[in-house]
């Protein structure tokens, strides 16, 4: 299968390349040509515009991914792919857009013939040997038509054992791909997905930050202790119920750096977990945790602790995000990890 794909960075790239690994052939766009050059390298069709990544997709209905920035740089793309497509054809927004803007997107391209369809898509840097978890939403057609992309993307069953009472239920799931529902339902799902991912993520930090400060000389001798943070979060990852893969990345980052010097401790935050805490007022849902995480990063900007260098380590670890530490570090890598993450 054919596919157009817009935005060729950490992830966009990534995703071009295992598609192609599958068979599928892949027509690319950036707006650097060095980018798209490199794309070419490993066998991609490189297109010098919009206009000419429409024009070298083949026979509809022609297919093109967006993996851009939310907000206006994606409104202005589908805007003017509107005008380069023709009835029939579809779009998918695979990043992290807002659902009620897909909503909106959904309809005025209906009225056009084009069908659009978002995928809110998980899997950060590493997608590319893990696979990417993917909640689309978007017409039934199109997202039917769209299976081997998504098949392709998807992480598949692996080693992970069946959850108990799914016979009868859809198989996609168990392969690391749904279909949540109509347009915007994807974008809906990934974005409580991100928000819970902040709760997790300030649990994981402030639970380090208790541990590390265990020897503070504002406890009576007896009760301090000096611990071995990078071996606790390697014992937590092996048969403890808090293991996870954002412990893996925790571990993974202790081991190289215990202080986590290299991390300053100011923590972004993508957007998603700010429309979670909007959804959950909307729909009057108390969201104590993920409010409160939330918070926490809008503080990480102003004085970091310990707690917000374990977020930027977590968030280098599964996505590359630099915080701060490539000032310090410029050398700095995510760390691979081993077959068990």
């Amino acid at each position: 299968m054919q596919i157009g794909m817009i935005g060729l960075g950490k992830m966009g790239a990534n995703m071009s390349r295992r598609l192609m690994t599958a068979g599928h052939g892949c027509v690319v766009y950036a707006r650097t040509a060095k980018t798209r050059e490199a794309l070419a390298k490993n066998g991609a069709t490189a297109a010098s515009s919009l206009e000419d990544l429409a024009k070298r997709l083949g026979p509809g209905p022609r297919v093109v991914w967006l993996m851009l920035p939310a907000g206006q740089v994606t409104d202005d793309t589908v805007t003017t792919l509107s005008g380069l497509l023709t009835p029939g054809d579809i779009i998918v927004d695979g990043g992290n857009s807002f659902y009620k803007d897909d909503i909106r997107r959904a309809k005025a391209l209906t009225e056009k013939g084009i069908q659009y369809v978002d995928c809110g898509t998980s899997g950060g840097v590493w997608g590319i040997e893990r696979g990417y978890c993917m909640m689309i939403g978007g017409p039934k057609a199109a997202v039917e038509h769209l299976d081997p992309i998504f098949s392709a993307l998807a992480p598949g069953q692996g080693d992970i054992a069946r959850t108990p009472g799914r016979d009868g239920a859809d198989g996609r799931a168990e392969q690391g791909y749904i279909h949540a529902g109509p347009s915007g339902a994807g974008h809906f799902v990934k974005m409580v997905h991100n928000g819970i991912e902040y709760g997790l993520m300030q649990a994981y930090g402030e639970g380090f930050d208790i541990l590390r400060n265990k020897d503070s000389e504002d406890l009576p001798e007896a009760e301090r202790f000096t611990l071995n943070l990078p071996d606790i979060a390697e014992v937590w990852r092996r048969g403890s119920v808090i293991s996870s893969w954002l412990l893996d990345l925790s571990a993974a980052a202790l081991a190289k750096d215990p202080q986590l010097a290299t991390y300053s401790g100011f923590v972004q935050d993508s957007g998603e977990g700010r429309w979670t805490v909007e959804a959950a007022i909307e729909e009057a849902v108390p969201a104590q945790v993920i409010t409160a995480a939330l918070y926490a990063r809008f503080r990480s900007r102003q004085d970091s602790a310990f707690a917000e260098k374990m977020l930027s380590a977590m968030r280098f670890g599964f996505g590359g995000h630099l915080e701060g530490q490539e000032s310090i570090d410029p050398e700095h890598k995510p760390r691979p990890l081993d077959a068990a993450a």
